[in-house]
């Protein structure tokens, strides 16, 4: 996690391994929204959602579709509660992945933060942001790469905090392999790269030397105008027993 050359960090991103089973884990990324600090509010409370909702999952046996739907319709109550007590609008995207014992992994996510799925150096998916130059590019009116460069390309159709309700499609990955990885990352970090570069990066080096490259290529890329950037990254070396 970064600042970039923000003045402050509205950034929020961990990765939570489950309390009582070994090769469970919840990874969760959220970019705040909303003056200084009404952004920080919004993603600190999606971090103390997750927190929450994974203490008491029972990987296994509870629900782990229901447990993301419930990750972003709790996250998304508790941050307009929090908008009752303040002067700002905070709302935040959120990006989070769940990985299971059996190594199944799902996704949910909000806004504009992604999940990508890469096997060795492919990539085999990511999330679809929910955004107003994703709909230009799914009606054919743009291509991604003009996307990246748009002037409205901050414009979300789905985040948490807002009056509308947002978004609940749970993506279902399937069953993880070793060489895989899986990252979650703010657009202050993917902005900057290609799914190939990703996808080199993260396949020719272990995930934390990994991170600071895509962390400082980034810094290098933003040329001084960049936003906060964060990634959580978890790469399958074994399968545990």
């Amino acid at each position: 996690m970064h600042r970039g050359d923000r003045a402050y960090q509205q950034d929020q991103v961990e990765i939570i391994p489950h309390h009582r089973v070994p090769g469970c884990a919840l990874a969760v990324l959220a970019d705040g929204m909303g003056g200084k600090s009404g952004g920080r509010k919004a993603a600190d409370q999606v971090i103390l959602t997750a927190q929450q909702l994974f203490e008491r999952h029972a990987p296994g046996r509870g629900d782990a579709v229901e447990l993301m739907r419930q990750l972003v319709t709790e996250a998304h109550l508790m941050i307009k509660l929090t908008a009752i007590t303040s002067e700002e609008e905070p709302h935040s995207t959120l990006a989070a992945f769940l990985i299971e014992p059996d190594l199944n992994c799902m996704t949910i996510h909000a806004g504009d933060s992604r999940v990508y799925h890469f096997r060795g150096a492919d990539m085999l998916t990511r999330t679809t942001d929910h955004s107003f130059v994703q709909r230009l590019v799914n009606e054919g009116q743009i291509s991604a790469e003009e996307a990246n460069n748009h002037p409205q390309s901050n414009l979300l159709t789905g985040c948490l905090g807002t009056q509308q309700d947002p978004p609940l499609t749970v993506g279902e990955l399937g069953k993880l392999e070793i060489g895989d990885s899986v990252m979650a990352c703010s657009d202050g970090l993917w902005h900057y790269f290609s799914p190939k570069e990703l996808g080199a990066i993260l396949h020719a080096l272990p995930p934390r030397e990994a991170s600071e490259m895509l962390v400082n290529k980034a810094r290098q890329r933003a040329r001084g105008g960049g936003d906060n950037l964060s990634l959580a990254l978890i790469r399958v070396e074994g399968l545990s027993g």
